[in-house]
């Protein structure tokens, strides 16, 4: 058969999409996965944690007695007896959370893309933390919003910034806890203060919580979903307490808003996968979680320790860094001079990987800054890895 003649299609791309641009985390990715660089890259649970064979037997037993439903297109806001788990499982005395007000979402990273889509318009203003979570900005910058930056400190985000520019924005994007990328807390004088704020103000604070079942120490504090459940939409995630293999996550919101994030999902993906659903529903529902939250946090409380103390024998002086007392991440701070995006390039020459900084910031990037995972690594690795890193830096200082 002969070939047809063709002029090249000269792809004509939406401004949308022109404005997409790819995670550095995942280009990082992309090299840290070789066995020989020890990576503190990736924001990426430790497989040590999944329980696979729960899952596997939830998995049998879902399609054994139930696979008919589990194998079928199912409702746009998700498998109700999950729903309701979720509901049950964020109410409180005095705030009850209704199973009309969850929608399951296919990850965190889509709840992020519907919010967006349903809030933002070209030129929004949306308010986020400095530095914010990566993905977020991501997920947002699609839709063209004009970022705001609000002032943090040691504590996380300063709620008495917010007032003097909250006038016309669409939303405040906030992670309370164990901040992805910095494992700041937000107190919780400062999550009554930035409640109160933006109630007064009726401003839409998005509450991002996918670390928050992972303290170290202390139980983890209240949601500032259940300080105000007409102002606040949640976003959840059974990423990091089960596998994010699964892709599922929720977003709590009011009836009005979840019904528009619905209409949204439909036609991104009709559904989150049923079988999903109905396996994780299967897992948790006899308080798996109870038992199975410490040991994740145990783990991770002996590697964020690791991580500390080697920080501590290994890095110059002049290099600042978090203590998270949750969560997976520690952010450094480097002396002025180093550019941590050039300090990655000589860091994989030694077969160790680490995120910069600076796409962690919608305006005004700090290049002197990194930030550190430490779940995946050993205690063995996490030293040496440290031990080359600091080496690398103490020759720039």
């Amino acid at each position: 058969m002969p070939t047809p003649q063709s002029t090249p299609i000269p792809w004509q791309f939406s401004e949308r999409a022109m404005r997409m641009q790819g995670s550095v985390i995942r280009e990082i990715l992309k090299i840290a996965v070789r066995p020989e660089v020890i990576s503190f890259a990736g924001g990426l649970p430790s497989p040590d944690t999944f329980p696979i064979a729960r899952m596997q037997a939830a998995f049998d037993k879902v399609l054994s007695t139930n696979g008919r439903v589990a194998l079928q297109y199912g409702p746009t806001d998700g498998y109700l007896p999950l729903r309701e788990w979720v509901a049950n499982s964020l109410s409180i005395p005095g705030v009850t959370i209704e199973p009309e007000e969850v929608l399951m979402v296919s990850g965190s990273q889509q709840a992020l893309d519907l919010l967006g889509k349903v809030l933002i318009d070209e030129g929004s203003k949306v308010l986020v933390e400095t530095p914010s979570y990566l993905g977020a900005l991501q997920a947002f910058s699609v839709y063209g919003p004009e970022f705001v930056s609000l002032p943090t400190d040691d504590a996380g985000l300063l709620p008495e910034a917010v007032a003097s520019v909250a006038a016309d924005a669409r939303l405040l994007y906030a992670l309370p806890n164990f901040q992805n990328p910095t494992g700041r807390t937000l107190s919780l004088e400062r999550r009554l203060a930035l409640v109160d704020t933006c109630a007064r103000l009726g401003l839409p604070l998005i509450e991002d919580d996918p670390y928050g079942a992972l303290s170290y120490r202390a139980a983890p504090l209240p949601r500032m979903l259940t300080m105000h459940p007409e102002g606040v939409v949640y976003m959840g995630s059974f990423s990091k307490t089960l596998t994010p293999g699964i892709r599922l996550g929720y977003v709590v919101a009011p009836k009005v808003l979840v019904r528009k994030l619905e209409l949204a999902k439909q036609a991104a993906d009709l559904h989150t996968a049923t079988l999903t659903q109905m396996v994780v529903h299967e897992v948790v529902k006899d308080g798996f979680l109870e038992s199975h939250i410490p040991t994740i946090r145990a783990l991770y409380a002996e590697r964020c320790a690791a991580m500390l103390a080697a920080l501590t024998d290994f890095f110059p002086a002049g290099v600042t860094w978090t203590q998270p007392e949750g969560g997976m991440f520690i952010w450094v701070t480097l002396p002025a001079q180093i550019d941590s995006m050039q300090l990655l390039d000589q860091a994989i020459a030694q077969n160790v990987a680490f995120v910069p900084g600076a796409p962690f910031y919608a305006n005004n990037p700090v290049r002197n800054t990194l930030r550190l995972s430490f779940v995946t690594v050993t205690p063995e690795r996490i030293r040496e890895g440290i031990e080359k890193l600091g080496k690398l830096i103490a020759a720039q200082c």
